[in-house]
């Protein structure tokens, strides 16, 4: 799944209810009589399917609203989003330097794809908070970007900057992959505490892509 372009159309467009799929059967002619079902005769239906052992159901628009799950985001979703924002952001500037200082092939394809996955989900991620903002206006959540899990100190930083060579792949490689480990470690504490669906398919994104290039990046060390 394009993970931007997925999360940009939930922001424009009205989430479908969370656990609920969406079946829209074709529209009959009829005189505007109410089923027992509550679904009125031309009116799309909702089909909800049932539980394990249990029959799907038929539901009115107005049904399948009210029976839509709260995914109000609470302050594990904001926190997460924030913080990843930021921790997206050093990964941006890692990988701007590989070009120029990388000596293998796959160092400066991993740095690509990196580059081209995360700034998009940077933006998506702002377009959350402009659409969830915190309450009472609040945008700082009290914690030091340089403590999240992950993120490279400055120092490590000014060494990667000055690395040239096979000494910058070996040195991007390790603290890139540090960097990913700590953005699982953030997704499971978003996914465990978070309530918005939105930010549970950001954090699932991030597990998967990521899970997926600590491996390549371990391989390639």
């Amino acid at each position: 799944m394009d993970m931007a372009k997925g999360l940009l159309r939930r922001f424009v467009e009205a989430a479908a209810a969370a656990g609920i799929l969406l079946a829209l059967a074709g529209c009959q002619d009829g005189d505007g009589k109410t089923g027992a079902n509550g679904v009125k005769d031309g009116q799309a239906a909702v089909i909800a399917p049932g539980k394990p052992g249990e029959p799907a159901r038929t539901l009115s628009p107005e049904q399948a609203a009210e029976e839509r799950p709260d995914d109000t985001p609470n302050a594990a979703d904001h926190a997460y989003v924030r913080r990843m924002i930021e921790h997206h952001r050093q990964a941006l500037v890692m990988s701007a330097l590989a070009p120029d200082r990388a000596s293998a092939e796959g160092v400066r394809g991993l740095a690509d794809r990196i580059a081209a996955a995360q700034q998009p989900e940077i933006g998506a991620m702002e377009k959350w908070l402009t659409r969830y903002p915190a309450p009472g206006g609040g945008g700082a959540d009290g914690h030091d970007h340089a403590a999240m899990p992950g993120m490279a100190t400055e120092q490590q930083l000014e060494e990667l900057t000055e690395a040239k060579g096979t000494d910058f792949d070996r040195l991007f490689l390790k603290l890139m992959t540090a960097h990913h480990e700590g953005a699982l470690t953030m997704a499971g504490e978003a996914l465990r505490g978070g309530n918005n669906v939105a930010v549970e398919e950001m954090a699932n994104e991030v597990v998967a892509t990521q899970s997926a290039e600590i491996h390549r990046m371990r391989a390639m060390g």
